[in-house]
């Protein structure tokens, strides 16, 4: 069986420097950091898949409306229905960002981790979960009140599909059933078949929820064309700041569940009874689970984000950074003592998220001296995916560790690796340092010396 991984081709003549756009304009591009060997430089952040620098455009956006702010839904004033006008139509953009069906609801939430644990809080009695080992722990671990199936990590998309279509077939057919898939991976970066598995949950009578936190700022995302019932993403990784997320898709099971926060918003009428106890009738919008004042201006980021990529056209994104990917992928492979870590392999279609191990380092120890030394920001440890890292490193994915934290100190063998991760506003510059920076120090070493520190590798000083 051939499993497609539903991303836009870049032509071949793409390939050369002189036909990739520029990077977007990104807040912080400028920003100088001080060196523990001295002097200052200019930061580079290759930490997107943890948290993307905000887009200049949605900064200035954001800047514009600031003195108009105001709050929503009930006010009278001017401000408070400009304020509500820009909400209402910022869950507009998203929807057709996401291209939702006429019917989906757009839900704004504080992250991913939000959304799955609402879309967990409206699940169906006795429904049963399918979910991959190989999810972030924001997809892993909010059916904790539903039968939840983990799936073990598949070596190949077909492998991925087949693994679901034969749980699914095992399942009790008459009862609710969803499957939550990521569509990039958090430490790979690959791209999941997400196509295929809405297909396969579908033949079976289940639902399904798309991840979308690390493919909705690399990838055109399309409820429609995907054929997902809900899609989860963080504005925080779309290049908007201000801890806002969005949850969309059917609405039936989001109406027919207790809201997820109860106090204002959320109702329509409250009212005492005779015998003392109050009568409530919820929202069957969004508003039903948005109660409390909502974040108007994290919307607000969100939408001129989607507005931003849209107009920057993904198919120059999808260029722009699959060069980047090339250039980092061909420098680490120069490297004999780096393994990149892969689950479909290396020759499987990626976003801009690529974790190593160096033999001879602590990973915690390599992204110190990467930071001090030369200015550059990369992340280390289990990526908050502490089975799947722990899978690829060989070691047992039972065991428990804390996010981020390294296991053992400089020198020592330790289950976590590094990730390097970066997107639209990453110039050529700062890749070519990171690979300059990895064949350094594991040619020459680092120039200075480490110690633990509260469960981190910092300079000694």
């Amino acid at each position: 069986m051939s499993v497609s991984t539903s991303v836009p081709t870049v032509p071949a003549d793409q390939s050369v420097r002189r036909d990739i756009p520029e990077p977007l304009p990104v807040l912080g591009r400028d920003v100088t950091v001080p060196l523990v060997t001295g002097g200052e430089v200019t930061y580079a952040a290759l930490d997107y898949a943890a948290s993307a620098p905000a887009l200049q455009r949605v900064w200035d956006d954001v800047a514009a409306y600031a003195p108009y702010y105001g709050s929503v839904h009930r006010g009278a004033g001017y401000l408070s229905q400009l304020s509500t006008d820009l909400f209402e139509n910022a869950r507009g953009t998203v929807a057709e960002f996401l291209d939702c069906r006429a019917e989906d609801q757009v839900v704004f939430t504080r992250s991913t981790t939000d959304s799955l644990n609402l879309l967990a809080r409206a699940l169906p009695t006795d429904c049963q979960v399918f979910v991959f080992e190989t999810e972030h722990h924001a997809s892993l671990l909010p059916w904790r009140d539903a039968r939840v199936t983990y799936l073990d990590a598949p070596r190949t998309p077909e492998r991925a599909v087949a693994t679901l279509e034969r749980a699914l077939a095992d399942r009790d057919p008459h009862g609710p059933a969803l499957v939550c898939v990521t569509g990039a991976s958090n430490v790979t970066g690959e791209l999941w078949p997400v196509r295929e598995l809405a297909a396969a949950a579908h033949a079976h009578g289940a639902r399904i929820v798309l991840d979308a936190a690390q493919l909705a700022p690399h990838h055109p995302v399309s409820v429609r064309d995907l054929d997902v019932d809900w899609v989860a993403f963080s504005g925080h990784k779309l290049y908007a700041p201000f801890g806002s997320g969005v949850l969309a898709g059917r609405a039936d099971w989001l109406r027919e569940a207790e809201p997820y926060l109860a106090g204002g918003g959320a109702s329509r009428t409250v009212a005492r009874r005779a015998d003392g106890a109050v009568d409530v009738r919820w929202h069957e919008s969004a508003a039903r689970h948005e109660a409390g004042s909502p974040n108007v201006i994290g919307a607000y980021a969100v939408a001129s984000a989607c507005a931003a990529l849209t107009e920057a056209g993904f198919d120059d994104l999808v260029a722009r950074e699959r060069y980047l990917i090339r250039k980092v992928r061909a420098g680490l492979a120069e490297v004999p003592e780096v393994r990149v870590l892969s689950l479909f392999g290396d020759d499987a279609p990626r976003v801009g998220v690529i974790s190593f191990v160096v033999a001879g380092w602590n990973s915690s120890h390599f992204a110190a001296a990467l930071s001090a030394e030369y200015g550059i920001g990369v992340r280390d440890g289990l990526f908050c995916a502490h089975p799947l890292v722990r899978t690829l490193l060989g070691g047992d994915p039972q065991s428990q560790g804390e996010c981020g934290a390294p296991e053992a100190a400089p020198g020592e063998k330790s289950l976590n690796a590094i990730r390097v991760s970066f997107g639209a506003g990453t110039p050529d510059e700062h890749v070519d340092r990171f690979v300059a920076a990895v064949r350094e120090l594991v040619r020459k070493g680092a120039k200075w010396t480490y110690r633990t520190e509260d469960g981190r590798c910092v300079p000694a000083v």
